[in-house]
């Protein structure tokens, strides 16, 4: 994370606040989430060299950023922003900071997370579900990881075989996940 400078992805109007650990303003209702919880989310994802990552709420690209320096140039992150003007600035800052290996696209409407670009061996989500969505635990390869919030609990999912396991990881709060 202190590879990706946070106040990169803030609206000039709040990067001064860039190194509080609290969520901030991004504009259309969406925030930038707080450090503390990124750094949850990522020690829970358990991101590894050369995995694919699909990053849905991408909103400032932030995640993404980070998330393309931990698969590192082998790997590839994919973000997905429901706010067509968030994921073109998301997109912008990913490739003015030279990530080649991180995309932001806007998320195509009635679609959650990316199918046809899965599986995925690693999905993050950062905005919280009202359930599980079974739709991004589809897109899981074997032995992939899916972290989000549902229902203000942080979940971490993991795919092995035929087999589900989820374990819960506190509470959390979040904007509300778009699902279809």
């Amino acid at each position: 994370m202190a590879r990706v400078p946070r106040e990169t992805f803030l609206p000039d109007n709040v990067r001064a606040h860039a190194a509080e650990d609290r969520p901030l303003p991004i504009g259309h209702g969406v925030t930038n989430s707080q450090p503390f919880t990124v750094r949850t989310m990522l020690e829970l994802l358990d991101v590894r060299p050369g995995d694919s990552v699909l990053d849905v709420g991408a909103g400032s690209g932030w995640t993404t950023a980070i998330l393309a320096e931990l698969v590192g140039p082998g790997g590839t992150v994919l973000g997905t922003e429901r706010v067509a003007p968030l994921a073109r600035t998301a997109a912008e800052r990913v490739a003015f900071l030279g990530y080649r290996n991180a995309d932001v696209i806007p998320a195509l409407e009635g679609t959650l997370g990316a199918p046809e670009a899965g599986p995925f061996h690693r999905i993050l989500v950062s905005a919280e579900a009202r359930t599980l969505p079974q739709v991004l635990v589809d897109q899981l390869d074997d032995g992939g990881v899916l972290v989000l919030p549902v229902a203000g609990e942080m979940l971490r999912v993991r795919r092995a075989g035929g087999e589900i396991t989820t374990t819960a990881h506190g509470r959390f709060a979040f904007v509300p996940l778009i699902e279809g």
